[in-house]
């Protein structure tokens, strides 16, 4: 077959990607200590899921839905599955999506009007940042968690534009630090028109009463317009949910346009979420998590430039590339797999190395990793 010809933009593009060592390539070969990847409670990795799904009558079906939910992919299934997630989020209504990337694009890009103004957190994950792009509202963000900042912006804005929709993530997921939601729902609880979107992807099976999410914990379900749970983390599976009023429900049935034109997910995986939030309840491993989170925590109290936190994400700030990739090379040398972090997705002197706790990490393992930490930072 002959070669077709390749845009030479494509070279251009890749050629520059290597120079500034931001070149991703695909592997399969990772080193077998776990401190990387997002499946905190080990639904995944461990078999839970995979053990409860045997037997399960959807092995056998049918397994492509066939076609979008509003044309042939929707079914009762799906239907009930949706009204036992929203009763277990304290919701009204959710409404599923193949992915926490497509649920973000989906609110996101639709909700806002040219009337109205999103206002986000400097530090959201950039499916929000994607969705907000292609929506119509004017867009203009604040200072990461910083609330002068966001009520400037609310004072400075709010009579210029019919609704203020405020996006955060309630654990981000850089540093896996914490999103002030206590206050910014206090701030906003006599506006109209202002409205908070969450963003609980990295905060469902960590926080909250059997792993409801931060806003659960916090109390604050019923002051948010709009969570977005993802399933392909803590949960150990694939999709992803919106959950809020029935209003907002119907609205994005009829006017998000990754909802209505992506083929449904099979039953298969709307049975995998419903077992995974079993697992939330049957389980002790949100608590297995937290005790490793709380001893990871306090080991690690005295080491200098690291970013602790009270979710499952930590980080190491190494302050240069090299540094960061000699850190990295040591750690794949003693069979620890970890997150690099560098320029330009963070600022220059802000590359890090950045750390995920699990519930099926051992304390030896976790010993292994901060001595490697020490050893650097000496």
């Amino acid at each position: 077959m002959a070669d077709k010809k390749i845009p030479a933009s494509l070279y251009k593009s890749l050629i520059e990607k290597q120079k500034k060592g931001m070149l991703k390539k695909l592997s399969v070969n990772f080193p077998k200590i776990d401190f990387c990847s997002n499946d905190y409670l080990g639904f995944s990795r461990s078999g839970f899921l995979t053990e409860k799904l045997k037997g399960s009558h959807f092995e056998s079906s049918q397994y492509g839905a066939s076609g979008s939910r509003v044309v042939t992919g929707n079914t009762q299934f799906i239907i009930e599955a949706e009204k036992q997630i929203a009763m277990f989020h304290h919701a009204e209504s959710a409404l599923i999506f193949n992915s926490g990337y497509i649920a973000n694009i989906g609110l996101l890009s639709c909700v806002a009007q040219k009337e109205d103004l999103v206002l986000f957190d400097e530090l959201v994950h950039d499916s929000m940042m994607d969705g907000i792009k292609l929506g119509e509202g004017k867009h203009y963000r604040f200072r990461h968690n910083d609330l002068k900042s966001l009520k400037e912006s609310i004072q400075k804005q709010q009579s210029s534009f019919r609704n203020i929709f405020i996006v955060v993530e309630s654990v981000y997921s850089l540093d896996g630090d914490l999103a002030p939601l206590l206050e910014i729902s206090e701030m906003i609880k006599e506006m109209d028109d202002v409205f908070l979107i969450v963003d609980e992807a990295h905060a469902i099976g960590v926080f909250g009463t059997q792993g409801r999410g931060l806003c659960n914990a916090l109390g604050i379900e019923n002051k948010c317009f709009a969570r977005i749970y993802t399933y392909g983390k803590a949960m150990g599976c694939q999709g992803g949910v919106i959950v809020g009023s029935e209003i907002l429900r119907n609205y994005l049935v009829n006017f998000s346009r990754p909802f209505i034109y992506t083929t449904a997910l099979p039953n298969q995986c709307i049975d995998a979420i419903l077992h995974a939030y079993q697992l939330l309840i049957e389980t002790d491993q949100k608590d297995l998590l937290q005790n490793n989170i709380a001893y990871f925590y306090s080991k690690c109290s005295g080491i200098k430039n690291m970013i602790r936190s009270q979710s499952a994400i930590h980080s190491l700030i190494t302050g240069s590339d090299e540094a960061a990739e000699r850190l990295q090379c040591e750690m794949e040398h003693r069979n620890i797999h970890v997150k690099i972090v560098k320029s330009p997705l963070v600022k220059e002197g802000n590359e890090r190395l950045r750390f995920s706790i699990h519930a099926y990490n051992t304390r030896h393992e976790i010993d292994l990793l901060l001595s490697a930490i020490k050893d650097f930072t000496k």
